[in-house]
Formats: C-alpha cells, structure tokens, sequence
C-alpha cells in the first residue's frame, strides 16, 4: 500500500472511532527504518532540502503557517509543538488552531483557560476529547501547552457538529445561506477538485464506502476546510495564525489555502506537510507521484513511521465491530 494511503487510511480510521531548539530533537530510528529522506526537509518549489533553521525564518515571515500531521504519529506533534514555540522566539504571536476542536467548542475552552490560564493538561477534558475520537490528548497537550506558555490563543476552528450533520442530510445547501454566505461557499468545488477529493475519500476508506456517502463526504471536506479558514482569519487579526491539522487539510491545491485565499485574500500561507517515510521511495519524487504527480505543500518533512500496521484490514475490523 502507497504511503499516501496508508496515511489517508490511518487519518480515516481516527475520524471514525524553555525547551530545546528543533535541531536538537532526535528520534530514535527503529531497525530497519533509515530510510534516507527520514527527519530531512524539502522545499518544494526550491527543489531542494533546507535545514529546520532555514524552514523556521520562513514560516516566520508567513501570516499563516498550516502543519499537516498523521494523527497518531507522535514525533509529527512534537514537531509540531516545537515549531510553534521556534515560531514565538522568532517575535512572531500567531494564534493556534486545531482541527480536532469544533467552533461550538470555543465556550468550553474559554471557561477552562479563566480558570487555568497556563495548564493545557485540562484543555482535553474541558472539551469532552475522549469522547471525540482523536488519538489520547496527551500527544497534542505539548501543542496547546506551547501556545499558553506564550499567552497565544486557542481557536476552535472546525466545523460544528450541527452543520456537519446537516452537510451529511443535505451537502452544502443544508448550512443555509447566513452560514453558507460566511463561509465563501456560494460555489461547490470545481467538478475536477471534486472527483479528486472523492478518489481520496475512497482510497482512504479501502473502497467500503459508496458512492452516494463519498459524494457528502467531499461536501463535508469541503465544508471543514472553509471553515477552519475562517476561523483562522477571524483569529489571526493581532499576528496571524497557526493550524494544527491532517496534512489533507494543509493541501495548496483544495485544502484550507485555498479557502485562505477567499477569506484573508492578499496574505501570505506556509503549508508543511509531516510525511511518514516509506521504504519504497528514496527520493521526494516518489511521493510526488503519489500526489496526482506534485507535492501540493511548500515543504515536507520527512519523518519515521508510527507503525507498519495495515490501515484497510484495521479499518475493516473496526466496521466489522461496529455493523449492526
């Protein structure tokens, strides 16, 4: 299985069910696991690896800086946590989004900081996390921590559970036209960024899902991503933002950039993707080809894998548990 799908799959299977600097980070490699690109970082456009100082000045001179993940791979959090504390020595004061908070769950995360301005080990809790189907809270509670150690603001960004379940009765027309409007949604994705993003859906759930569900599913995407946009540029008035997210989100070509470019026209977006290594592909351009033939980030960087499990035989336990 490609690499790309195997972290689709991994991202499918979660839906359902002072510190030092970021040179200094090392992660143990399993035997077996030194692949040649793991823990490098590739500029995209340059064609060329930069080093995480380099990456760091950039991402500093963007208002927005999107880091996409695999959920449960914890070496993309703390790299995503450091990032974000390099990204405040910088001078830089984003805001930290996360897609695994809804918007209905702002008020929860402002009652709790009231009371616990500087612990994040709370915030989880405060937001019913266990219940939500993420992996543990303790593998993004180093994020959330970075941001309240710098006095950065939380932001709740995806879309609420009510107008998610309304995209999945009636697609996009079932926001309505307040909410449709205030998410820049008055056109569906193009007919060509919509066949993709359902080839996507498919792969990533093995091809157990049919089609008229993968057809809501894009709307649902489609919808998440513009609202994790909005809120980012409600949010990153004061100094921009940063997002926490699966690295489909961080996609530049149908992911939350270009939504970025409705809500917050004329500002400039990082996306950095967090890509496991595969032991089949030596050389960037092996992944390219398993993005319809281009990265659709600026950078990637390169990181161990989380395991070798198969995603489609865990997927297809999981639906065997949960048929009826």
């Amino acid at each position: 299985m490609s690499h790309a799908r195997r972290c689709a799959v991994a991202l499918a299977l979660i839906v359902a069910a002072g510190c030092a600097p970021t040179t200094e980070i090392e992660f143990e490699r399993a035997p077996g696991r030194g692949e040649p690109l793991q823990g490098r970082i590739w500029d995209v456009a340059a064609g060329a690896f930069v080093d995480p100082q380099t990456l760091v000045q950039r991402l500093a001179a963007s208002r927005y800086v999107l880091l996409g993940e695999r959920h449960d791979n914890p070496e993309h959090h703390t790299r995503q946590a450091q990032l974000v504390r390099d990204l405040v020595a910088a001078g830089r004061r984003p805001a930290v989004g996360f897609e695994m908070i809804s918007t209905d769950d702002g008020p929860a995360i402002a009652r709790y900081l009231i009371g616990s301005p500087k612990s994040a080990a709370g915030l989880g809790a405060a937001v019913n996390w266990q219940r939500s189907g993420w992996p543990d809270w303790r593998l993004y509670e180093p994020i959330a921590q970075a941001a309240l150690d710098a006095g950065l603001p939380i932001v709740a960004t995806n879309l609420s559970r009510a107008a998610t379940d309304a995209v999945r009765r009636n697609g996009l027309g079932g926001l309505g036209p307040r909410l449709q409007a205030q998410l820049k949604l008055d056109a569906p994705p193009a007919p060509e960024v919509r066949a993709a993003m359902a080839r996507e859906l498919r792969d990533s759930h093995c091809g157990e899902q049919p089609e008229p569900v993968l057809d809501r599913m894009v709307d649902v995407q489609w919808a998440r991503d513009a609202r994790m946009a909005e809120a980012l540029a409600r949010a990153g008035g004061r100094d921009g933002a940063v997002l926490i997210a699966g690295g489909g989100h961080v996609r530049r070509d149908r992911g939350v950039p270009t939504h970025l470019a409705r809500h917050a026209p004329g500002t400039t977006v990082a996306s950095v993707a967090l890509l496991e290594v595969d032991p089949d592909a030596a050389a960037p351009a092996d992944y390219a080809a398993r993005f319809d033939g281009a990265l659709p980030f600026d950078y990637v960087w390169f990181t161990a894998r989380a395991d070798d499990t198969d995603p489609c035989g865990k997927l297809q336990k999981t639906l065997g548990r949960t048929a009826p």
